[in-house]
């Protein structure tokens, strides 16, 4: 009989068994099989998570942690940063070395060292000493144990942070349970077991999560990067989030924690998960991860097994299981990440997005389909969004040191905004400049003078040297915290020379702020022992008295004292002749006799101490711990004194500009804080912003306010820095020195900016179109700051190119200016006596103006 010729499936008998096995493997399979209605569930679900966790009314399962990360990199970092890197079985140190921001230039050295299992799940103390351990015996390798390096702390697990550089545990996963941990901040805990170590240092400025690390590191590769995925022994993600305006670390593996994932946790789920260190904790991760995606397929087998289903030569079955649960835990991290980039999208209020996911993990990288299904789920169900995945070559170690170079980067922008309003750039310098002179025609009005911040004071000093002067002085120097007297010798054998014998006295505190008699008593205390030093109390020299404070003078001999600046208080002065003063406590002693001949600002001084030297000489200033400045005027254009003929010295007082409000454009808060804590509050506001008085004073307030900002120190406050100190004092702090740069670079550019001033009028004043001048200098600010000079020196070139200018170093100080005002006094009326026909004499002097 011929076999029917209808259409039949012949089965034979010892197939049956085995057909009934794959059937009933598929039915076993089947709930691993998510449909595409079941993903869109899966991606609102994250979606849902996702908001509640930013929204933080109350617990999410999502738990949305801030990084305090606030930006990508962008190729600009530069340095060398050590990054530490804990999230599995091994920790890993590494350092990195940015050199000019290049990525082909970046330099990553690295060592991994095994984390024991009896170190993950002992205490808290042995796992960080053992971290520890492991980064001292990194440095010794890379023979930088004594480098105070910035690190970078990638620590893989969930931690609530408060600023980029605190992490507090807030719960252990892959398999970590050391004690002592959870709610304990983990970079407090690292610094401790470094300093229990006591043998290097280190500066931890980040704690990141190794998902961010990821994110920082494929960043430096491609600027769209901005969102991080870790699919590997754990999972998780981390975006740049719109509302936040910084990286959040979502901790997704949470998902389901609340029940929401019910639906599609299968019974070998639910077993791997009774059987975990952490039941109902983490249930997204314990779906998708490495860690737990073995312990699924061999629930699935055993299963199998116990039904009969897997025996010898049922290979196939193993790969089709395996297929099964990866190929699930690649859709459900593809709908997840669907609702993060939908989200990005939506935040954006974007058409169309197109971004990079930085990816790490061995699941993804070794897996041959993961990433596939990954990248096809993404693309079905968020199909308005192009999303190009890529994968991190260095890990998140180099992603730490990313963050810790960005974060350095931030600390200097954020400090840069800070003291960028303490520079003065060229076009401020040009309005000063000009305001100034205004400020200079003002004080030399008659009717003006009154309400004119710069008093503008007649020094009735006319000339300076001319080299034939010759004689014995006394010099007295009153101006800051020591006093001096000086013995200055004038003569001409062959060439004229000077002759200097010199001493410093102290002015204590209590004398500096006692009464005006206190003050001249000391004064004249010291001028007796000096002269008994130097066998003189039976001559009367000619003494000149060189008085650094405000004074309103109608001959040489007479100083009538405006105000105390520079710290002093004295009572009983102000409105008195301080030459009548000295000269009472000089009669008062008894026991020699000396007469003022000529009382001088220091100023004055200093210009006449380098007109000795230089006859083009015509402007003195000090720029120490008080500032202030002098000039050659035209006698026509100072109506406070009678006559038009020739010159006479002006002591401008310009530390008083801007008391009448010219400055407040350019004053600072820390500039208001240091007036409002000084003893003379509104005034002498422009030498609080550039003498050495007030600029360590300055720096310290902006040390503060950038410690308590969390700029410096790690925020912490020292009681060192509320202690108030001088710039160029014994008791000055070391200072940071970028701010000093800033603090003292502005006032170089202040003080060119009204030297400008007084340069421009003298070239008018001549009518000349290019003028050649010098100008003595003297304080501890110009002489002992670095770069202050040259500051000084490039800026006054850049404002008044048309005049040529010598700065001349006062290398005897105004002390020695005095001795040359009175010589030159002499000389004048010596000069008088012969054309009379007569000498000349101490009466004649002391009614003479130079």
């Amino acid at each position: 009989m011929q076999p029917s010729q209808e259409c039949s499936l012949y089965v034979p008998s010892w197939v049956l068994p085995d057909l009934f096995g794959v059937f009933q493997v598929d039915e076993t399979l089947a709930p691993f099989k998510l449909t595409h209605e079941q993903l869109m569930l899966v991606k609102s679900r994250m979606r849902a998570g996702l908001e509640a966790g930013l929204r933080n009314k109350g617990p999410s399962a999502v738990k949305m942690l801030p990084s305090f990360v606030y930006r990508t990199p962008d190729g600009t970092e530069r340095g060398k940063y050590l990054a530490l890197d804990l999230g599995g079985t091994n920790f890993r140190a590494l350092l990195v070395n940015f050199k000019r921001g290049l990525q082909q230039n970046t330099r990553v050295n690295h060592k991994i060292y095994t984390i024991p299992l009896e170190i993950m799940q002992g205490t808290g103390e042995e796992l960080f000493d053992h971290i520890a351990q492991c980064v001292s015996d990194f440095l010794d390798y890379m023979g930088m144990k004594n480098a105070h390096l910035p690190a970078g702390f990638t620590f893989s697990f969930p931690c609530e942070q408060t600023a980029l550089d605190t992490g507090t545990l807030v719960s252990w996963t892959k398999g970590y349970k050391a004690t002592d941990c959870e709610g304990h901040d983990v970079v407090e805990m690292l610094k401790e077991a470094i300093k229990r170590r006591n043998e290097f240092d280190l500066d931890i400025v980040a704690v990141v999560n190794d998902t961010v690390g990821t994110m920082m590191s494929c960043a430096y590769e491609d600027p769209q990067c901005e969102i991080g995925l870790i699919a590997g022994t754990g999972t998780n993600v981390c975006y740049m989030e719109e509302i936040t305006k910084m990286c959040i670390n979502t901790e997704w593996g949470g998902l389901g924690d609340d029940g929401s994932l019910e639906d599609i946790i299968t019974p070998y789920d639910a077993e791997v998960n009774r059987m975990s260190v952490n039941p109902g904790k983490q249930s997204f991760e314990k779906l998708t991860s490495g860690m737990y995606l073995g312990e699924i397929v061999r629930q699935v087998l055993l299963d199998l097994t116990s039904g009969g289903l897997l025996f010898r030569g049922r290979i196939f079955i193993v790969q089709q299981v395996c297929g099964a649960v990866s190929r699930r835990a690649a859709q459900l991290c593809g709908a997840g990440m669907a609702a993060v980039v939908d989200k990005i999208r939506e935040n954006r209020r974007l058409d169309h997005l197109k971004i990079t996911v930085g990816v790490d993990g061995a699941l993804y990288k070794l897996h041959p389909h993961f990433s596939r299904v990954l990248e096809e789920t993404v693309r079905s169900l968020a199909p308005h969004c192009n999303v190009t995945f890529l994968p991190s070559e260095e890990g998140s170690g180099k992603g730490a040191a990313l963050i810790t170079a960005v974060a350095k980067q931030n600390l200097r922008h954020r400090a840069s905004s800070i003291l960028n309003r303490n520079q003065i750039g060229l076009k401020i310098s040009v309005l000063l400049l000009w305001n100034f002179r205004r400020e200079m025609v003002k004080g030399l009005g008659r009717d003006t003078n009154p309400t004119a911040a710069l008093k503008m004071l007649p020094t009735f000093v006319r000339s300076i040297p001319d080299g034939s002067e010759k004689g014995d002085f006394i010099a007295l120097d009153l101006g800051g915290s020591n006093f001096r007297i000086l013995r200055v010798k004038v003569s001409h054998e062959k060439k004229q020379t000077v002759q200097m014998e010199s001493q410093i006295y102290d002015t204590p505190e209590d004398i500096i702020h006692g009464t005006g008699t206190k003050l001249f008593d000391h004064v004249a205390e010291c001028l007796g022992d000096f002269m008994e030093k130097h066998n003189i109390k039976d001559k009367k020299l000619p003494v000149g008295f060189t008085f650094s404070f405000p004074c309103q003078q109608t001959k040489l001999d007479e100083g009538v004292l405006i105000t105390w600046t520079k710290r002093f208080k004295a009572s009983g002065v102000e409105g008195m002749d301080v030459v009548k003063l000295l000269s009472k406590a000089i009669k008062k002693r008894g026991n020699y006799d000396a007469e003022i001949m000529a009382v001088v600002n220091d100023t004055v001084g200093t210009m006449m101490t380098c007109g000795f030297d230089d006859q083009r000489c015509e402007v003195g200033i000090i720029i120490g711990t008080g500032t202030n400045a002098c000039y050659m005027e035209e006698l026509r254009n100072i109506d406070l004194v009678e006559g038009d003929e020739g010159r006479m010295c002006v002591n401008t007082e310009w530390g008083a500009f801007g008391d009448d409000g010219r400055l407040e454009d350019i004053r600072t808060e820390f500039d208001r804080e240091i007036d409002r804590g000084s003893l003379n509050p509104g005034k002498q506001l422009f030498e609080k912003m550039v003498s050495g008085m007030y600029l360590g004073e300055l720096v310290r307030l902006i040390l503060v306010k950038m410690a308590r900002e969390g700029l410096l120190f790690e925020g912490r406050i020292t009681p060192e820095l509320l202690t108030r100190v001088f710039l160029f004092s014994d008791r000055a702090e070391t200072n940071p020195l970028f701010v000093c740069t800033i603090v003292s670079f502005r006032s170089a550019n202040l003080i060119a900016a009204v030297l400008a001033g007084i340069l421009l009028r003298l070239k008018e004043n001549k009518g000349m179109t290019r003028l050649r001048t010098t100008i003595g200098i003297d304080g501890s600010l110009y002489k002992m700051h670095p770069q202050y000079a040259r500051r000084l020196h490039k800026t006054v070139r850049r404002l008044v190119p048309d005049i040529d200018v010598r700065f001349l170093l006062s290398e005897s100080g105004s002390g020695k200016g005095a001795a040359m005002v009175t010589a030159v006094a002499y000389r004048l009326a010596d000069d008088a006596g012969h054309r009379r026909g007569g000498e000349s004499s101490p009466r004649q002097l002391r009614w003479c103006s130079i």
